[in-house]
């Protein structure tokens, strides 16, 4: 089984933050979509309830009593028509004396029912919410469904004689209540409250997925530049490397003067250390350990001490500079300098031919180093230039890549052109106040 890079755990790790977000935001969601989906569902059930109430409460003043103590209900047939909604009048004909204190048994007779209903509802569920109603002595509701199955709401309120001996309810008045619109309406709510939640869920996890990506990208460009660091070294440490062991091999062999193997063993060893110390500045600019120690310089005079510095025998170099101060880290401000010059040393003329390179320095803080060697090839873009390892023959170390980080870490830029006249011009911009 193959190993996950660090990397591919970074990424495993931000699919997880991603997936407990959207999982941790859908349980939110969806236990506010259960209440409010169930508090609409009551919300109607509690309007028609209301809304019988009212109606039975009107028509329990029409109920009266005749000369026997019995239920009249002709004042309220002569008032009110009972068909629709349809209104039924339940009598209690006797309690269980053995019954449970906490649910006596009643029996009901139907007083009332109207002969052509507009809702027909079974008799034993009519009866069922009325003796609900009639054993609690107040108001019963429940769901039923009319004999053409359509939905419907039944609500019951119990009444009591007129005679003051009664304690116990002696009957009950039952509405029933078309429910159609109500579930239609209940129903469409429920399918907005659904395709919402999906959404905000959809939502919640791209929300995720671009957090977490913030909070592991420091990680990814941690390891991106360590893998960056690393190619690097072995890059440019390859070639010196294999030479310097070439030339011990040679020198044990004793098939090379002693004095010849150590001036190139001397030179080699040089140079590794120049691309040691320029990975490493390369690799502190990068990761922010290093930051730029600003302070005011002359910037035409450290020029001038970097040409002086560099090995420009066979060459010529022409410094035009003026009298110019910015605010800058003078060691990585020389160190920009210094690579620019060797680029266009290195790069800047034919094979077996000296450099002609014009140094020029401006009060708008601007160097520029020209030469008048072969110029940029047309097939390395502007954008990819300062990129490490990028150049005409395939690489150009990392001098021009670094030149460009500490110009971007003053505030500055580094710009190549290709002059009409040929060659190649780097001109590094810093920022005046630094």
């Amino acid at each position: 089984m193959r190993t996950p890079t660090p990397a591919q755990r970074v990424r495993r790790l931000r699919r997880r933050i991603t997936l407990v977000f959207a999982l941790t935001s859908a349980a939110g969601l969806v236990a506010m979509a259960v209440f409010a989906v169930r508090g609409d569902d009551a919300r109607w059930r509690e309007q028609l309830d209301h809304t019988m109430n009212a109606d039975l409460s009107w028509a329990l003043g029409l109920l009266e009593a005749d000369e026997a103590g019995g239920l009249d209900v002709g004042v309220l047939l002569d008032t009110m028509g009972t068909t629709c909604p349809p209104l039924t009048v339940f009598t209690a004909e006797g309690w269980s004396a053995d019954a449970d204190a906490d649910a006596p048994e009643v029996e009901l007779s139907v007083e009332h029912a109207p002969d052509q209903p507009c809702l027909s509802v079974a008799s034993p569920d009519l009866r069922e919410v009325a003796t609900s109603a009639v054993r609690v002595g107040d108001v019963a509701g429940a769901d039923r469904h009319a004999s053409d199955g359509a939905p419907v709401r039944v609500f019951a309120l119990a009444f009591y004689a007129l005679e003051e001996e009664y304690e116990q309810p002696q009957g009950a008045l039952v509405m029933v209540s078309e429910a159609t619109a109500q579930r239609a309406d209940h129903e469409r709510f429920t399918r907005s409250v659904a395709a919402g939640c999906a959404v905000l869920v959809c939502l919640s996890a791209a929300v995720g997925h671009m957090l977490s990506g913030r909070a592991v990208r420091p990680a990814l460009t941690a390891l991106s530049r360590q893998e960056t660091f690393l190619a690097d070294a072995a890059h440019d440490l390859r070639t010196p490397a294999a030479s310097l062991r070439t030339l011990a091999e040679t020198a044990l062999r004793g098939d090379t003067d002693p004095t010849e193997v150590l001036r190139r063993s001397h030179r080699l060893a040089k140079s590794m250390g120049d691309l040691v110390d320029g990975l490493l500045t390369r690799a502190r600019l990068m990761t922010g350990v290093v930051t730029p120690d600003r302070e005011p310089l002359r910037l035409d005079q450290l020029v001038e001490a970097v040409v002086a510095e560099a090995p420009t025998e066979r060459h010529r170099v022409t410094v035009r500079a003026q009298e110019t101060i910015v605010v800058a880290d003078p060691e990585l401000l020389r160190r920009a300098v210094a690579n620019l010059l060797d680029n266009a040393l290195t790069h800047g003329h034919a094979p077996g031919e000296g450099a002609d390179v014009l140094v020029d320095v401006r009060q708008d803080g601007t160097v520029t180093v020209e030469d008048s060697g072969p110029g940029l090839p047309p097939q390395v873009g502007d954008d990819t230039l300062f990129e490490r390892f990028r150049s005409g023959s395939g690489s150009t170390g990392l001098g021009l890549s670094i030149a460009s980080w500490v110009a971007h870490a003053h505030g500055g830029r580094l710009i190549a052109a290709r002059p009409e006249h040929g060659g190649a011009r780097f001109v590094l911009r810093l920022p005046r106040n630094g």
